[in-house]
Order: structure tokens, then sequence, then C-alpha cells
């Protein structure tokens, strides 16, 4: 007994008219934005090795990886990320290009997720790599670019922004195990104040507990650097705040004050990032839709000193909302061939009116009365005869 033939795995779906429409004014609008900022496209294989994201700044656990082996047994595992096979491809086919290289994606990732998790496990990925640039201007051209194309497909969103070593150097002076580490890390994403006070409570209290302790709490508008700067004593952490605070400053004279927002919580996938990172989050959806930063650890692992950053868009929950605001493909004119000797003159006649810019489909029906019932149940407007 077949027992899936009639569904998709978990996590995936199958996208029908409204949602591929949805799905390409989409992409079309974030392509237009990334064409613009002079970004070309590339396209990795959806099968990679297992050894290329089983590193230590991956980020990406062996168990979120669907895997399977090629014909020598090797392990592959189906694309759960882009930047890193983006990462392998410069370091390898593209070390003779002038750099910095401007790159951009639009193809999907799998991560296998816990069951009921709601989450899907294919996800639709448009994004950019800014590959070869380190400094401000490389960090705040990706943070731009990523308000641009949230303004291009949302009516409302918010950009949060934050700096990795913030997090990295408190959490690193803890006399603690990693694993107490990694749980505190994820309390102050998920902003989960009493399990986050729960374990601190535990440690000697100093500086540095008392400045995780309030992370979580920490965002909003300019007022939070002054408060951050009144609890953090490390050199390293200060000098991370200042240059966050420095990007911020900037980033307001886009007169954008009210979608930007600092957010020292921002912990995620510390291992991945090395600079700034950000997250976009549009009205309501409760995930993060666009998520980036700067990550020039990555090269590492190639035996390469490059600066990388750049930002990932989710292209699902976008399509989702653009449903309703997409453009039909539902065609103005349904043109009918009276007899068979007409089939020929319809059809012609049907690619003109394409030629002239009318959205118009030719019909496979041989009796007319179907396809008038055919073009009044889709709503097609006009029914066009061709013979006598």
């Amino acid at each position: 007994m077949k027992k899936n033939l009639k569904i998709t795995p978990e996590g995936t779906k199958d996208y029908l008219f409204k949602e591929c429409t949805a799905v390409d004014y989409v992409c079309k609008k974030i392509q237009k934005v990334f064409e613009n900022h002079q970004f070309h496209r590339v396209i990795t294989p959806a099968l990679e090795y297992y050894d290329l994201f089983a590193t230590e700044s991956s980020g990406i656990s062996a168990e979120s990886m669907f895997k399977t082996t090629d014909n020598n047994g090797r392990i592959v595992v189906v694309r759960p990320d882009s930047t890193l096979p983006i990462a392998r491809m410069v370091s390898t086919r593209m070390q003779n290009e002038v750099l910095p290289v401007r790159l951009y994606y639009n193809q999907a990732v799998y991560r296998n997720n816990p069951s009921l998790t709601g989450r899907s496990n294919e996800i639709m990925q448009m994004g950019i790599e800014l590959i070869g640039s380190k400094g401000k201007r490389a960090d705040l051209e990706i943070i731009t670019t990523a308000i641009q194309t949230l303004k291009a497909v949302c009516k409302d969103f918010r950009i949060e922004v934050g700096h990795s070593l913030l997090f990295t150097s408190l959490i690193d002076s803890l006399n603690v195990e990693s694993d107490l580490k990694e749980k505190i890390k994820d309390y102050i994403e998920s902003k989960n104040y009493a399990a986050l006070n729960f374990v601190l409570d535990k440690l000697v209290q100093n500086d540095t507990v008392k400045a995780i302790r309030t992370f979580p709490s920490l965002f909003g508008g300019e007022e939070v650097f002054e408060k951050a700067e009144k609890l953090i004593k490390l050199p390293k952490a200060l000098e991370a705040l200042a240059y966050l605070k420095s990007l911020y400053k900037d980033l307001c004279k886009l007169d954008m004050e009210d979608k930007i927002i600092v957010d020292l919580g921002l912990v995620q996938q510390n291992e991945y990032y090395s600079g700034i990172v950000f997250t976009g989050y549009t009205l309501g959806y409760g995930d993060a839709i666009l998520s980036g930063g700067r990550y020039d650890k990555i090269f590492g692992e190639f035996d390469i000193d490059l600066g990388a950053s750049g930002f990932a868009v989710n292209i699902n929950h976008l399509a989702e909302e653009a449903k309703y605001r997409s453009k039909s493909n539902l065609p103005e004119v349904l043109v009918f061939a009276k007899t068979d000797d007409d089939i020929m003159s319809a059809i012609l006649y049907t690619e003109q009116l394409v030629k002239d810019g009318v959205k118009a489909q030719f019909s496979d029906l041989s009796d007319e009365k179907e396809a008038r019932e055919f073009a009044e149940k889709l709503g097609i407007k006009k029914f066009k005869i061709i013979g006598d």
C-alpha cells in the first residue's frame, strides 16, 4: 500500500497558480533591487558534500541536514545554506576575479526541522554576498540594500541591528562550560528572562553577568547605547558598541528611525557571524523574513583572508503576503475556433493579440458552450469566436 502517494514530505508544499504568480512577483521586485546595486546572479548545486557544512563556522547542525551518499560512498547533503557554497565557489573558480565581487542567488535551501514546528523544510531564498570588502562602507551598503529590498516588497517592516562581538566578548569572559554558554545564548535570543535569570543567578555576580542579564531588554533607539555604555566594561565589547552606534547614526540619515531598531540581544549563530548582524521583520509574521551580517571567518575555512557580508530573504512568507497584491495572470480574452478549419486562424489571432500586449488565450475546447462556460468560471471577460 502506497500510503504516501498523495502527500508531500513534511515541511514542503505544492505551489498553485496564484502562489506561483506571487513568488514571481516578489522575486522580480527583489531581483531589480539586487541588479540595480550591481550584484550578479550565481547558482550553486543542490547537492554538496557534507564536509562543506561540517565546519565550526557553519552554524548548521548535522541533525538539521538532509543526507545521502554518492556513488563512492561519500556523504552529500541537500543544500542547507547558500553562503558556504558561494564561499567555496569564490575560493576555487573565482580566484582571479577583481575584488570585491557582488553576487546574488535565487534558490531553495533545505533544513530538517523538528516535526510539528510548523516551519518549512524547503525555503525559497534570495540573497546577496559582498565578498572582498571589510569595514564601514561595506556594512552600510549591505544594510541599506536590505532596507531597499524590504521596501520593494513589504507594506510595513522593521530592521533590527546588532553586533555579534558584543555578546561573544562577554560570554567568552565567563568561566563556564560551553554547554552553559549555549543555553545563555538561546535564552537571550528568545528573550526568555525567567530561564536566563535562573542560570545567571547561579554564577558569580560581576559586571559581565550583570550586562548579560540586561541584554534581552536592550533594544530600541539611541537610548540603548547610553544604557549599554554604563553596563559594559570589557574594551572589546565597548569597541563593538561604539562601532554599532556609529552605524546607527549613519542609518538614521535615511529618515527611517521608526523602522531601524537597535537590538543588543541579537546573538543568533554567533559562531557564524563576526561583526554586524541584522534581521528584518514584517507586520503579522513572528519569525524573521530577512537575516544577515558580516561573516569574515567563513573564508578562513578555505585558507583565504577575505571580508564577507550579506543577507538572505525568505521568499515563502513574502510570497504569501504578496499573493493579495500581485497582478493576476488571468487572460483578458479567450479565443475560440468555430470549426477545425479555423484552428490555425484562431491560434494566429491569439498570437497577434499577445504581441499587441493583450493577455489572450487560445481555447483547446471544441464545443462552444463548454468554452463559454470555461471563460465564465475563470472570470475571463471577453470571448472571441474565429470562423463563421
